[in-house]
């Protein structure tokens, strides 16, 4: 009867659990467009309002809201302590859709670490190439996603999941005059539809780099938590 030992068995099962823990560990992933003129940050005042009026005054939107304050304050901004005295208006949208089905082929283990996926071949090992705040950031494919635990990347075989497309949407205008300083969105492919676990990661992913070079769209990798 064929047996192994218990190191034996050790032995193979370490790098399957690496494997697992590679998986758990994987980035966010963004697609950001930035288009912007804004000057140097000079301490000027702001206030963020809903793109949607629905959600004027929501609980859920205030949480989100107090995301975007916190990141403009980091960039050098006030929140203002009168919104109508604001000098900046920060318009914040946020959505998910409801999903698409998604049938990928997984990559051997025992094969080429290079697969094909949705938008064509990908190479798992390909990455951003900028240091940011808390990941990673620089030019992707940026007509589309290439996560190999998304859509492939395993031990083999076809599997069925189902892809939800978050995105955000955020402006920065001059209040008063409605000059238009900043347009910007922020989009990722994922197995959640979470808004709660979305719209913090598109947030940081679109303040990564902030405000960005204009008309340029860049792949943002968020590290996951406790990996900053």
């Amino acid at each position: 009867m064929f047996s192994i030992s218990f190191r034996q068995a050790t032995k193979f099962a370490a790098p399957a659990a690496l494997l697992g823990l590679a998986a758990c560990a994987t980035p966010f992933q963004a697609n950001v467009q930035r288009f912007q003129q804004l000057p140097p940050a000079q301490g000027e005042s702001f206030t963020v309002v809903a793109q949607d009026p629905a959600n004027a005054g929501g609980i859920e939107f205030g949480q989100y809201a107090n995301i975007v304050a916190s990141e403009m304050v980091r960039q050098g901004y006030r929140q203002a302590a009168n919104p109508a005295a604001a000098d900046l208006v920060v318009s914040f949208g946020y959505d998910v859709d409801t999903g698409r089905e998604r049938v990928v082929s997984d990559i051997s283990p025992f094969g080429s670490p290079f697969g094909y996926g949705r938008f064509g071949l990908y190479d798992p090992f390909y990455g951003p190439r900028f240091i940011g705040r808390r990941g990673l950031y620089g030019r992707g494919f940026v007509y589309g996603f290439n996560d190999p635990f998304i859509f492939g990347g395993g031990f083999g075989g076809v599997r069925s999941y189902t892809i939800f497309t978050g995105e955000i949407d955020m402006k920065i205008e001059r209040a008063g005059t409605g000059e238009r300083l900043f347009e910007g969105r922020a989009q990722s492919m994922s197995r959640s539809d979470d808004l709660t676990y979305l719209v913090p990661n598109l947030v940081e992913a679109i303040f990564t780099g902030f405000p960005g070079n204009s008309g340029e769209t860049v792949r943002i990798s968020v590290a996951p938590e406790g990996r900053s």
